[in-house]
């Protein structure tokens, strides 16, 4: 692959990651595997959550493409775009750990931004723990958010049509 190609599909894979935990966190994570997702919603004082074993999961991802792709393990069959593939994934799960882990829940470093983007990362992701439970919900991204401002709306219209029930953070 050229060094463009290689560039692309690193970059490619990583916007695309966002799609993957976007759809993975509204449909399996609010869905059949709240299992795992639940006590990520709850108050604890754990160092580590059933939650996180999603983030194994990513990982899993990304190491099976970087074997997808290596000669060392699959031999003539290797697939190159699979090493690059897992590089985009691997990219997109260091800043999710930043951005989700660290900025918005501080479990590892503390910070809370006063203005900008990173702003507004937080409020989504606060809007998204409004709800009690896995029903509705909003903000279902890690990297990007949508305004607050609509994001509040649209909890306040499923509140009143019973879709969720949600905390007062609505002011």
């Amino acid at each position: 692959m050229s060094l463009f190609a290689i560039i692309l599909t690193v970059i490619a894979t990583f916007f695309a990651m966002e799609f993957v935990a976007w759809s993975s966190h509204k449909y399996i994570m609010h869905g059949w595997g709240w299992g795992w997702h639940r006590d990520h919603h709850e108050p604890h004082d754990n160092v580590f959550e059933k939650n996180d074993l999603y983030g194994v999961v990513g990982a899993a991802m990304s190491i099976s493409m970087f074997a997808v792709g290596s000669p060392l393990v699959m031999g003539a069959s290797a697939w190159e775009p699979g090493t690059w593939i897992g590089l985009g994934i691997l990219f997109y799960g260091i800043v999710y750990t930043l951005i989700h882990d660290g900025l918005v829940h501080q479990r590892y470093f503390r910070w809370v931004p006063k203005r900008g983007y990173a702003k507004r990362l937080v409020q989504a992701h606060k809007l998204h723990h409004a709800t009690i439970g896995k029903e509705g919900g909003v903000s279902f991204g890690f990297v990007i958010a949508r305004d607050p401002a609509v994001l509040k709306q649209e909890l306040k219209a499923q509140r009143e049509a019973g879709i969720a029930v949600v905390r007062d953070a609505l002011g």
